[in-house]
Protein backbone atom coordinates (compact mmCIF):
# COMPACT_ATOMS: atom_id res chain seq x y z
CA UNK A 1 0.00 0.00 0.00
CA UNK A 2 1.90 3.42 -1.30
CA UNK A 3 1.99 6.02 1.31
CA UNK A 4 -0.79 8.28 -0.52
CA UNK A 5 -3.22 5.09 -0.13
CA UNK A 6 -2.50 5.35 3.74
CA UNK A 7 -2.93 8.67 3.95
CA UNK A 8 -6.16 8.70 2.46
CA UNK A 9 -7.51 5.83 4.07
CA UNK A 10 -6.60 7.92 7.76
CA UNK A 11 -8.76 10.40 6.16
CA UNK A 12 -11.25 8.72 5.49
CA UNK A 13 -11.62 6.65 8.65
CA UNK A 14 -10.84 10.15 10.40
CA UNK A 15 -14.19 11.62 9.40
CA UNK A 16 -16.58 8.66 9.75
CA UNK A 17 -15.77 8.11 13.38
CA UNK A 18 -15.54 12.22 13.69
CA UNK A 19 -18.09 13.17 15.85
CA UNK A 20 -20.74 16.02 14.63
CA UNK A 21 -18.46 18.59 16.51
CA UNK A 22 -15.20 17.71 15.27
CA UNK A 23 -16.92 17.24 11.52
CA UNK A 24 -18.14 21.30 12.05
CA UNK A 25 -14.06 21.90 12.71
CA UNK A 26 -12.94 20.05 9.99
CA UNK A 27 -15.16 22.03 7.84
CA UNK A 28 -14.05 25.30 9.28
CA UNK A 29 -10.22 23.94 8.79
CA UNK A 30 -11.35 23.36 5.36
CA UNK A 31 -12.30 26.23 4.57
CA UNK A 32 -9.46 28.12 6.11
CA UNK A 33 -7.16 25.59 3.81
CA UNK A 34 -8.90 26.45 0.47
CA UNK A 35 -8.82 30.22 1.23
CA UNK A 36 -5.10 30.17 2.07
CA UNK A 37 -4.61 28.53 -1.27
CA UNK A 38 -7.21 31.02 -2.96
CA UNK A 39 -4.55 33.84 -1.81
CA UNK A 40 -1.92 32.11 -3.23
CA UNK A 41 -3.25 31.43 -6.77
CA UNK A 42 -4.50 35.56 -6.96
CA UNK A 43 -0.73 36.56 -6.17
CA UNK A 44 0.51 33.87 -8.35
CA UNK A 45 -1.83 34.77 -11.43
CA UNK A 46 -3.91 31.39 -11.85
CA UNK A 47 -7.20 32.45 -11.82
CA UNK A 48 -8.36 28.94 -12.25
CA UNK A 49 -6.95 27.92 -9.12
CA UNK A 50 -8.60 30.58 -7.28
CA UNK A 51 -12.08 29.95 -8.76
CA UNK A 52 -11.66 25.99 -8.14
CA UNK A 53 -10.57 27.11 -4.30
CA UNK A 54 -13.22 29.42 -3.99
CA UNK A 55 -15.73 27.30 -4.84
CA UNK A 56 -14.84 24.92 -2.60
CA UNK A 57 -14.82 27.03 0.44
CA UNK A 58 -18.58 28.58 -0.99
CA UNK A 59 -19.47 24.72 -0.83
CA UNK A 60 -18.38 24.37 2.42
CA UNK A 61 -19.96 27.69 4.00
CA UNK A 62 -23.12 26.07 1.89
CA UNK A 63 -22.91 23.08 3.99
CA UNK A 64 -22.67 24.78 7.28
CA UNK A 65 -25.92 26.51 6.67
CA UNK A 66 -27.62 23.16 5.93
CA UNK A 67 -26.48 21.80 9.03
CA UNK A 68 -27.44 24.93 11.50
CA UNK A 69 -30.37 23.85 13.38
CA UNK A 70 -33.11 26.79 12.81
CA UNK A 71 -34.64 26.01 16.31
CA UNK A 72 -31.59 27.60 17.86
CA UNK A 73 -31.30 31.25 18.66
CA UNK A 74 -28.26 32.19 17.55
CA UNK A 75 -28.53 30.30 14.47
CA UNK A 76 -30.50 33.05 12.69
CA UNK A 77 -26.74 35.19 13.35
CA UNK A 78 -24.73 32.75 12.06
CA UNK A 79 -27.06 32.08 8.86
CA UNK A 80 -26.87 35.86 8.25
CA UNK A 81 -22.75 35.32 8.59
CA UNK A 82 -22.48 32.79 6.43
CA UNK A 83 -24.65 34.51 3.47
CA UNK A 84 -22.27 37.39 4.24
CA UNK A 85 -19.64 35.17 3.31
CA UNK A 86 -20.68 33.87 0.91
CA UNK A 87 -21.51 37.10 -0.88
CA UNK A 88 -17.65 38.50 -0.25
CA UNK A 89 -16.75 35.05 -1.57
CA UNK A 90 -18.17 35.89 -5.07
CA UNK A 91 -17.26 39.39 -4.95
CA UNK A 92 -13.42 37.74 -3.90
CA UNK A 93 -13.38 35.91 -7.02
CA UNK A 94 -14.73 38.32 -9.61
CA UNK A 95 -12.73 41.14 -8.67
CA UNK A 96 -8.99 39.03 -7.88
CA UNK A 97 -9.55 40.44 -4.26
CA UNK A 98 -7.36 39.12 -1.19
CA UNK A 99 -8.50 41.58 1.06
CA UNK A 100 -11.80 40.44 0.78
CA UNK A 101 -10.25 36.96 1.32
CA UNK A 102 -8.90 37.80 4.32
CA UNK A 103 -12.04 39.26 6.13
CA UNK A 104 -13.81 35.97 5.57
CA UNK A 105 -10.66 34.13 6.45
CA UNK A 106 -10.94 36.44 9.98
CA UNK A 107 -14.61 35.17 10.55
CA UNK A 108 -14.59 31.88 9.66
CA UNK A 109 -11.15 31.59 12.03
CA UNK A 110 -13.08 32.84 14.56
CA UNK A 111 -16.10 30.62 13.70
CA UNK A 112 -13.20 27.79 14.55
CA UNK A 113 -11.60 28.94 17.39
CA UNK A 114 -15.30 29.18 19.15
CA UNK A 115 -16.26 25.97 17.73
CA UNK A 116 -12.95 24.57 19.27
CA UNK A 117 -13.51 25.64 22.80
CA UNK A 118 -17.08 24.41 22.63
CA UNK A 119 -15.64 20.60 21.83
CA UNK A 120 -12.84 21.56 24.62
CA UNK A 121 -15.60 22.49 27.28
CA UNK A 122 -17.97 19.33 26.13
CA UNK A 123 -15.18 17.05 26.52
CA UNK A 124 -14.46 18.71 30.06
CA UNK A 125 -17.80 18.26 31.44
CA UNK A 126 -18.06 14.45 29.77
CA UNK A 127 -14.64 13.93 31.73
CA UNK A 128 -15.47 14.98 35.16
CA UNK A 129 -19.46 13.62 34.53
CA UNK A 130 -18.09 10.31 34.18
CA UNK A 131 -15.47 11.23 37.09
CA UNK A 132 -17.97 11.65 39.68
Amino acid sequence: MSAQSVHQAYKNNSVSTASPGELTLMLYNGCLKFLGKAKVAIVDKNIQEKNVNLQKVQKIIQELMVTLNMNIEISNSMMQMYEYMNHRLIEANMKNDVDIIEEVEGYVTEFRDTWKQVIQINRQKQFTGNQA
